[in-house]
């Protein structure tokens, strides 16, 4: 009999990416109950959310501050997101964020709007002349762009701006080695963040929000900064530290700031521009990022592969058996001998296995040369630190 997955969404979930799971063995919709995955954009859980039998969760995005994690990964809940889904659609916003910061576009439509009243061509076009000098701006090229943050967005931001003809700065003192191979040989990779703000003309930040860079951007780092320089913060707002904001604004310090997120106390200031969270508002950016949400729990439900994952270790076993389990514990000495004792008695044959772990959670994917019985499934749940035990594949 074919096992049949219920995957709960939350949000409208494009549909090329409800369009992922098959419809043989996957139910899908807001109204499941009972429900081995979670599917969802921006609605934020709860711990209450966190049924019996919840198994995994997949955020169609790259931030999961709406998913509570540390709880997950107590119960045994994989949590996955999406890096590098959405990242055209953000680095388009933020070249649209520098070009509105350079040139006063946004004041040009606003003083052309009030301009609706006059039918006569000619007086039209003097008011035009005598006034368009109020909206001057600046060219791109030859300015110098500072990237804090070089993973999938901060690398197609830095490619593009070398392509407007940009000095590009980077620094990122965690830079994976798959976003390294991205990064255009061109950018100059700054050794601290003072250094960088001193040299760049625009700022633009796209690190996550971690303890560490909550409120990264704060007063003492703002000094550090060029005069008249600008800030762009498409990452998350509390990267920023407001009040430090406002103040090296007033003083002109910093010349502009443009950000996705409207910000109390700086709604209307006369050098702030803020876009209502766009960065992924686009089609393109939905689909890609439902369709790689779709696909993380479509081959976590069915092979216990992990990848993507924001609280387990990636995890990857090609099939050897029609029988695999998929056991979660406590990153405690000692466990695997344990579970593969329990086999052992039982004269069930380990025909391959992965063990890894991240933090206090330990993964562990093991193929059986037979189905495991009830016996051996209550046996390794009843080992101390085992937190969750599913079979894959058979009839279970």
């Amino acid at each position: 009999m074919t096992r049949t997955f219920n995957v709960r969404t939350f949000n409208a979930i494009a549909a090329k990416g409800i369009a992922r799971f098959p419809a043989d063995r996957f139910k899908v919709g807001a109204d499941i109950n009972s429900a081995a995955a979670v599917l969802l954009r921006s609605h934020k859980l709860s711990t209450a959310d966190l049924t019996p039998g919840l198994q995994a969760i997949a955020r169609a995005g790259a931030g999961v501050n709406n998913v509570p994690v540390d709880a997950c990964t107590e119960k045994g809940i994989v949590v996955f997101n999406t890096p590098g889904a959405n990242a055209n659609s953000v680095k388009e916003l933020v070249l649209t964020a520098m070009l509105l910061a350079s040139r006063d576009i946004y004041g040009g439509i606003q003083y052309v709007n009030t301009l609706s009243g006059i039918s006569d061509a000619a007086e039209l076009d003097r008011l035009v002349e005598t006034e368009k000098k109020r909206f001057a701006g600046r060219e791109l090229v030859g300015k110098s762009l500072g990237v804090v943050g070089l993973g999938a967005i901060g690398s197609l931001v830095a490619r593009a701006a070398l392509d407007l003809g940009m000095d590009v700065l980077g620094y990122d003192p965690a830079i994976s080695v798959d976003a390294a191979w991205r990064l255009p040989s061109e950018v100059q990779r700054m050794q601290n963040l003072p250094s960088l703000f001193a040299r760049a003309d625009y700022v633009t930040l796209h690190v996550p929000l971690l303890a560490e860079t909550r409120g990264m951007i704060n007063a003492e780092s703002l000094g550090a900064f060029r005069p008249g320089s600008v800030l762009l913060n498409f990452a998350r707002e509390p990267i920023v530290d407001g009040d430090a904001l406002k103040a090296a604004l007033d003083s002109g310090r910093i010349g502009k700031y443009v950000a996705d997120f409207p910000i109390a106390g700086l709604i209307g200031h006369p050098s702030v521009l803020l876009t209502p969270h766009l960065g992924a508002s686009t089609e393109e950016a939905e689909e890609n990022c439902a369709i790689m949400a779709a696909n993380q729990l479509v081959n976590f439900l069915e092979t216990g592969s992990i990848m993507n994952s924001v609280n387990f270790p990636s995890v990857n076993l090609e099939a050897s058996t029609g029988f695999r389990l998929a056991v979660v514990n406590r990153n405690v000495p000692g466990m695997l001998g344990q579970m593969t004792t329990l086999l052992a008695e039982r004269r069930i044959n380990v025909v391959d296995m992965l063990n890894k772990s991240r933090g206090d959670v330990a993964y562990n994917l093991i193929d059986l040369g037979e189905a495991p019985d009830a016996g051996l499934l209550e046996a390794i749940n009843a080992v101390d630190s085992v937190v969750s035990v599913r079979v894959i594949g058979g009839s279970g």
